[in-house]
């Protein structure tokens, strides 16, 4: 075996994902991580000096699989818009070897809206009929890609204010995910009788006060590199039933958690459950007479997990 890993361009692992099932990998990996077959250390935070940006470290081992990897991703700060990369190192448990360097963006992407997938799966009520999607991107378009067919949607709605700027084809690639989404003018109008709200969007700052919502909702949100970054106020956690993608680490770098514990009296404690729990069935599901919160700030797990099914699809 050669200890040079093999390379994959972001192209190449764009054709490999294509035979995939992203939410199944996912799936297995948290069980794993229930059954004890897999380990989850907290994110590794590094910033750069005199404020020019800093890298997220993600590390996961899957002992099943006999590999154990470690993504890493810098936030660049530049005059033109901080620049994010990301890529992923795939090590072999046997022979202490390096298999694959992936570039990692496009897992990034897939793996993020995929765990909110299984969140929903787990966690929404079967007779949801209303969807919301918050934010356009290429992350809020493989949300949707990955939760269209999970319950039975009567509507699916869409706000993002980034979108009376986009170019026409752009608006195709959103209007073409399904024929139910309907591209919403105003926040209000998205939020509309919603039973599952995802927030997919980049900011640093809430974009959402789930009081806002005429009714007990779902609310998924994800993770950007920006410091303490949030999409609902964190004083907001005490009024919900909160999960997270994985307790043991989570509370430790999601922004909103670590405001509310520093600022507004919350406690990690208070945590629900999260994926491992809700797949393993060691927790209930929310009984829905409050807002139901899940939290997901990407595990190096599910990189390692996906650089991994890559891996041997292309040997």
């Amino acid at each position: 075996m050669t200890s040079t890993p093999q390379v994959m361009t972001q192209a190449q692992a764009r054709a490999l994902l294509e035979h995939v099932d992203v939410p199944q990998i996912l799936r297995k990996l948290f069980r794993d991580l229930a059954a004890g077959q897999a380990v989850q250390p907290a994110q590794q935070l590094v910033v750069f000096p005199q404020g020019a940006g800093d890298f997220i470290n993600y590390l996961g081992v899957l002992a099943g699989d006999q590999v154990y990897g470690i993504k890493t991703s810098p936030y660049i700060v530049r005059e033109q818009g901080p620049l994010v990369t990301a890529w992923t190192l795939l090590m072999s448990m046997q022979t202490g070897l390096p298999l694959l360097l992936c570039d990692a963006a496009l897992l990034t992407t897939v793996r993020t809206a995929a765990t909110t997938a299984v969140a929903i799966d787990a966690l929404a009520p079967l007779e949801a009929k209303r969807l919301a999607v918050i934010g356009s991107g290429a992350v809020a378009r493989a949300h949707v890609q990955y939760v269209k067919g999970l319950r039975d949607w009567q509507g699916i709605s869409l706000y993002s204010p980034s979108l009376r700027d986009r170019a026409p084809e752009d608006l195709a690639l959103i209007t073409g995910l399904d024929p139910r989404l309907q591209i919403c003018d105003t926040l209000e109008a998205a939020l509309h009788d919603a039973d599952v709200v995802m927030l997919c969007t980049s900011s640093a700052k809430a974009v959402l006060d789930p009081q806002a919502l005429v009714k007990p909702a779902l609310i998924t949100s994800i993770s950007t590199n920006a410091p303490r970054a949030h999409e609902v106020p964190p004083e907001r956690l005490n009024d919900m039933d909160v999960f997270c993608d994985y307790r043991q680490t989570t509370p430790g770098s999601a922004g909103e958690m670590l405001i509310a514990s520093e600022q507004h009296g919350w406690q990690a404690s208070s945590i629900v459950g999260d994926l491992p729990d809700l797949l393993s069935e060691r927790v209930a599901q929310p009984n829905y007479e409050r807002h139901v919160f899940f939290r997901s700030i990407g595990l190096g797990l599910e990189d390692v997990a996906l650089a991994n099914a890559l891996y041997r699809l292309h040997n």
